[in-house]
């Protein structure tokens, strides 16, 4: 009984690690291989590198066509691709707004100016 003791706060150690660690990590990789799965024509990606483009091609699931500007297309790797590209929905609707001051012409003249 006294061996199950001391080997009792590695097992902790253990079970920690794979709750917080190992389990969350194969929960993302399992969500990577999904995402690269479903991938297709016009699907607009970021690969690991950093470069964005749009797919155009699939083929085989070996390779992606990916056209990173006009009439500019690459050939990459399908575990290249980072993630899905895509613009949050806040900022789709709703353009930055530009803060204008309402400045009269006579806030200039009584206006303090520190020299």
């Amino acid at each position: 009984m006294e061996a199950f003791g001391t080997f009792l706060p590695l097992i902790l150690i253990f079970a920690v690690f794979y709750f917080l660690l190992i389990r969350p990590q194969q929960r993302k990789v399992k969500q990577h291989k999904e995402m690269l799965s479903n991938l297709k024509r016009g699907d607009k990606i970021i690969t690991s590198g950093g470069i964005i483009g749009t797919i155009n091609k699939v083929a085989d699931n070996r390779e992606l066509i990916l056209e990173i500007a006009n009439n500019v297309e690459i050939k990459i790797a399908p575990g290249m691709v980072a993630d899905l590209y895509s613009i949050p929905e806040a900022q789709k609707k709703d353009p930055p707004k530009k803060d204008k001051e309402n400045k009269s012409s006579f806030s200039g003249i009584f206006s303090k100016k520190n020299k």
